[in-house]
């Protein structure tokens, strides 16, 4: 043995030894099909993420279509919702309108060029030297071809007639006073609740709670007459200064996340000297930020679409109101238009969706940590 050995050595021939050790572990082929899984799942997963998210975006899609199409589409019967115009060609120094014609069960797009009851004259826009094509038929019957030309004008002329610049600078103030007030009043209420022990604290924080029952109709008139007997009515007062006595949505939200701080940290703030409120605005609001920032993008979308109370308040004050009661009296006045409605709803949702994107992970973390159990 010892001899084949060598011999198959001296031949060039690995040994048993030598073939033992450079032979490698054979390979598995559980490693690719792992990963043709893992690729068709992937892609199942998007697909079906996609379809949703088509599925959610199909509305402002459409209103953006709407937004775009041409004056002449409206109450056209045969127009499509797509921006678009009537095709027409010009043959022999005239201009006409382009039908689609059923021709040897095909459609084709042809010009009418001679109408007549039982049979009209058309024209090949791809091949005019062929000369005029008669159809038998009532052109009356035929569908007008369309071509896709979107209008951007309609946005122009929506913001030339609302007066877009002044509803804009109205709306983000009140959403800018609003915010304020409501961040500051709701920080300093949910921090009482979630860090101060007092008589009836839990009484009170209940009737706050309490309060979300209550229908914001149901107080209407009587907010309407106290703001009426201060004088307040035509101006924004009536809009801003409750806002600074706190509400409970933003409240519970805000105390929800305090309790997820710990507690040591306000003790060890308190054993260098720091009282309630450096406390508050040392320790606590900058581990807050999520969710201030969540309560902020709340209200500041609330304020921006508020319809009624700038309608109550504001109805005799055009130069105050804010692009919601703008945009609702735009409307009364081109109800027919669609394309001009459209443009100016899309108009005012521009900015809340830009500060959403801005901020949606802070916004997302603090909703998603306010909903941990405390």
């Amino acid at each position: 043995m010892a001899q084949a050995g060598v011999a198959a050595q001296a031949g060039g021939m690995p040994g048993p030894l030598e073939a033992d050790a450079t032979a490698g572990p054979p390979r598995s082929r559980e490693g690719p099909r792992r990963r043709r899984r893992d690729w068709w799942r992937a892609l199942i997963f998007t697909a079906v993420v996609g379809i949703i998210l088509a599925g959610f975006l199909s509305p402002l899609l459409r209103a953006l279509a709407v937004s775009l199409r041409q004056p002449e589409q409206v109450g056209q019967l045969d127009s499509p919702q797509w921006p678009a115009v009537h095709a027409t060609f010009d043959y022999q120094g005239k201009t006409y309108d382009v039908y689609e014609v059923p021709i040897d069960g095909k459609v084709q797009d042809l010009a009418l060029v001679k109408k007549g009851r039982e049979a009209s004259q058309f024209v090949d826009p791809g091949n005019a030297a062929a000369g005029l094509i008669t159809w038998e038929g009532s052109w009356r019957n035929l569908t007008r071809a369309w071509s896709f030309a979107p209008d951007w004008n309609n946005y122009a002329v929506v913001w030339d007639q609302i007066g877009y610049p002044r509803l804009l600078f109205n709306t983000a103030a009140l959403a800018l006073f609003e915010t304020i007030g409501t961040v500051l009043s709701c920080t300093l209420v949910a921090y009482g609740f979630a860090r101060f022990r007092f008589p009836g604290r839990a009484i009170l924080f209940t009737l706050l709670i309490a309060t979300i029952f209550l229908p914001y109709v149901v107080t209407i008139i009587p907010t309407y007459a106290v703001f009426l007997k201060l004088g307040w009515v035509g101006t924004w007062l009536p809009l801003i200064i409750p806002t600074f006595f706190a509400n409970a949505y933003d409240v519970f939200l805000l105390r929800q996340y305090l309790l997820t701080i710990p507690r040591e940290m306000d003790e060890a703030a308190a054993i260098d000297g720091a009282g309630p409120f450096r406390t508050l605005v040392s320790v606590i609001i900058p581990q807050a930020w999520p969710a201030i920032v969540a309560v902020a993008i709340f209200h500041v979308v609330y304020a921006w679409n508020d319809f009624l109370g700038p309608l109550i308040y504001l109805t005799t004050k055009p130069e105050l109101q804010p692009l919601a009661v703008g945009l609702a009296h735009f409307n009364t006045l081109h109800y027919r238009n669609q394309a001009f409605i459209q443009a100016g709803t899309l108009m005012t949702m521009i900015i809340p969706i830009i500060l959403f994107l801005v901020f949606q992970r802070v916004f997302v973390k603090g909703i998603v940590i306010t909903g941990v159990e405390k």
